[in-house]
């Protein structure tokens, strides 16, 4: 191909890392399809991991912070817009051939949408399946959100019906992240969801958004201790037993319907999901899937279930069992830590994450795993003041040999972690072991070109915080 005809082509942006779940998910169940393939000739793939050297400085400029991201561009580098990546494999295709094909990006579409001004069919199945909550609000803020997506719903055209479903879908789990939970009027989110569980192919449809926190958005819609939250969820939950085994979804889908169901089980009153049925679909689950990429998706999912589900010691077997088998182990030492948390069991729960810290590999991941070891430090072991230090410093003394360590998710780590040593110290609980963190952080700071724009960054992280 000459330079002419590449510059002529879109670009699609893949931002992901090793050990991310859904990421293996993506490359065993999307990537190496013939299909996808077959689109990809149409444009300019970019692989950008998040653990190489300047992963995280381009994530900022590409505003991409979550795992996965996925965005096409227009051969001048126009943004045209940003792919889902939890609906299936088909329907992917399906959204991605949409982008590609896109008379302008998703930004003016949103905009005219919102504007009354005429709108595609084409357009209005772009806004639906934008994954506006994984877009670092580039398009709408996170408070804005919920209205914007009724909104768009109560707009769409009589004729794409379902596309107004999926918006509405969309705007009650995006009610559900709100904090504390809101309660929204009337009966007609409930009226239009029963109607909709109602129909296996509608469900089939909008499979993705029906396991995302059905057991809030219940609670969202209906009143509290009653009849109608019970028989909602009772539905939503045998909705989605079918497709616990729909050969159109794959196993880490089919885990996700198990989790949605035991989420629904635990509301008050409703009957919880019998655990010889949890074990038996995870063991079912283990022993169908060999692909290294999807079985770091599947057992994650698997054990998540188990862990919601109060098995906790199954999730354990499950996850100690997989150390030998992942090619990113210490993604699941931490979830064995997470677990020991649960339990209550500090040493355990420590021991893990530090494990996990030590196994780590790449720059990012390392940071990242690291902080979350001092986090855990800071919330479960406060009075060790030594431990603390010591954690501190060894995270410091990485982050200063990592290229652009102030960007992106290495930014948010570093930052989180500088507001919870601060809130360590509230008073001056543990002023000298502070004040020598401190230092630490700003000879590393120090370190850094005055002209860079990462010192400013690294400067502030305790400067605001006493």
């Amino acid at each position: 191909m000459c330079r002419g005809e590449a510059q002529q082509q879109a670009g699609f942006l893949y931002w992901g890392a090793v050990w991310c779940p859904y990421c293996n998910q993506v490359k065993a169940t999307l990537f190496n399809r013939a299909d996808f393939a077959e689109r990809a000739k149409q444009f300019i793939p970019l692989e950008l991991d998040g653990d190489s050297p300047e992963g995280q400085k381009l994530a900022a400029r590409f505003k991409v912070r979550g795992y996965p991201s996925m965005i096409l561009f227009r051969p001048d580098g126009t943004e045209l817009t940003r792919l889902p990546g939890e609906v299936d494999a088909q329907r992917y295709l399906q959204v991605l051939a949409l982008g590609m094909n896109a008379n302008r990006p998703v930004k003016e579409v949103l905009a005219a949408a919102l504007a009354g001004k005429p709108t595609t069919a084409d357009d209005w199945r772009l806004l639906a399946f934008y994954p506006f909550d994984a877009d670092e609000e580039q398009l709408v803020s996170k408070a804005a959100l919920p209205g914007t997506l009724a909104r768009l719903a109560a707009a769409v055209p009589p004729a794409e019906a379902e596309l107004a479903t999926r918006l509405a879908l969309k705007a009650f789990v995006a009610h559900a992240q709100v904090e504390p939970l809101p309660k929204l009027a009337g009966d007609a989110g409930a009226q239009l969801l029963a109607k909709l569980l109602a129909d296996p192919a509608e469900v089939r449809s909008h499979f993705d958004l029906l396991i995302v926190e059905p057991d809030k958005v219940v609670t969202l819609l209906t009143p509290a201790g009653g009849a109608p939250r019970l028989a909602l969820a009772a539905q939503w939950s045998k909705s989605l037993e079918s497709l616990t085994q729909d050969a159109t979804l794959s196993t880490t889908d089919h885990l996700s319907a198990l989790g949605a169901r035991v989420a629904l089980g635990k509301l008050a009153g409703a009957t919880p999901l019998d655990p010889a049925l949890l074990r038996n679909q995870v063991s079912a689950a283990d022993a169908a899937t060999s692909n290294g990429f999807e079985r770091q998706s599947v057992i994650y999912t698997a054990a998540g279930v188990l862990t919601d589900a109060g098995l906790l010691d199954d999730s354990d077997a499950l996850l100690k069992a997989e150390l030998k088998r992942s090619h990113a182990p210490y993604y699941f030492m931490r979830m064995l830590g997470g677990n020991a948390k649960k339990r209550g069991d500090v040493a355990a729960a420590l021991k893990w994450y530090e494990e996990a810290w030590t196994a780590s590999q790449g720059s990012a991941t390392r940071l990242q795993w690291g902080g979350g070891y001092l986090n855990g430090l800071l919330d479960l072991a406060p009075s060790d003041e030594a431990r603390i230090e010591v954690a501190s410093s060894k995270l410091f003394a990485e982050t200063a040999s990592t290229p652009n360590a102030f960007y992106e998710r290495n930014r948010a780590v570093l930052e989180r972690s500088a507001k919870k040593l601060a809130e360590w110290n509230a008073g001056g609980k543990h002023q000298a072991s502070y004040r020598r963190i401190v230092a630490q952080a700003a000879q590393m700071c120090a370190k850094l070109p005055a002209d860079d724009a990462q010192r400013p960054v690294c400067e502030g992280l305790f400067k605001a915080r006493g």
